[in-house]
């Protein structure tokens, strides 16, 4: 299927359906420097929405902890899945073999200094850095990156050149925003990382949906030559009666 014929598909769906926020909406033509976000949870928000893999809907995944809020717009990056590849870029990078993937898309934070009052949303991002985060001893990578063209923000190309203290408040909230008063740590942060690392991150999680998932492209053609065959089907059938 050619790119015109794609895009055509593409705004037919559109008229009828929503995308999928997971598979049906592309990560972007300039991935993994510029990536579309969908963001799930904003600041002011007092519980943790995440979408139903299934149905595609924000769901309460739980309340917020005390009064812990994330820091920044937080959501996952479209057609990226964390699976064997990115764990094993973890596992090479913290030497631990135990490391398994946590079988989600890959999350993402985007700072900005403007307010968003709402999630469900999706905006375009810039990566600068990430946190390596371990989950119960699984991958757990949250990326950082800036809102495009953002007054403030946009002017940092790499998480070494953010002020210290908005990288401590984001370590801060992943290591807590699971932990109850007593308990042990369940999140641990190896590593900071820079951009660069961050966009093989990004490509990691890509393979990985690409190894899940398989193209995209390729299923909605095969759905469509299907559709097609099947409507000849039902012509000739008719034309029998």
């Amino acid at each position: 299927m050619g790119q015109e014929a794609f895009n055509k598909l593409w705004k037919m769906i559109g008229l009828r359906y929503t995308s999928h926020p997971w598979h049906g909406i592309p990560i972007g033509q300039e991935a993994p420097e510029v990536v579309t976000a969908f963001i799930e949870v904003i600041p002011s928000d007092t519980v943790k929405y995440e979408v139903d893999k299934v149905t595609g809907y924000l769901k309460i995944d739980r309340p917020q902890k005390f009064s812990n809020i994330v820091p920044a717009l937080y959501g996952f990056i479209p057609q990226t899945y964390c699976k064997d590849e990115v764990a094993a870029f973890c596992r090479a990078k913290t030497g631990r073999p135990d490391i398994v993937g946590d079988d989600d898309p890959l999350d993402i934070c985007v700072l900005t200094e403007r307010e968003v009052t709402h999630g469900n949303i999706i905006v375009r991002a810039i990566p600068i850095g990430g946190f390596r985060m371990i989950d119960g001893g699984e991958a757990d990578d949250k990326i950082i990156a800036v809102l495009e063209k953002d007054e403030i923000f946009s002017a940092w190309n790499d998480i070494n050149e953010l002020p210290e203290n908005i990288v401590n408040r984001l370590k801060h909230y992943f290591l807590t925003y699971k932990q109850l008063p007593g308990e042990k740590p369940k999140c641990e942060i190896t590593h900071v990382y820079g951009r660069e690392e961050a966009l093989e991150v990004i490509q990691a999680s890509q393979r990985d949906y690409q190894n899940t998932y398989g193209n995209l492209e390729e299923a909605l053609s095969l759905t469509l030559f299907e559709a097609f065959n099947f409507s000849n089907r039902q012509q000739n059938m008719l034309k029998g009666l």
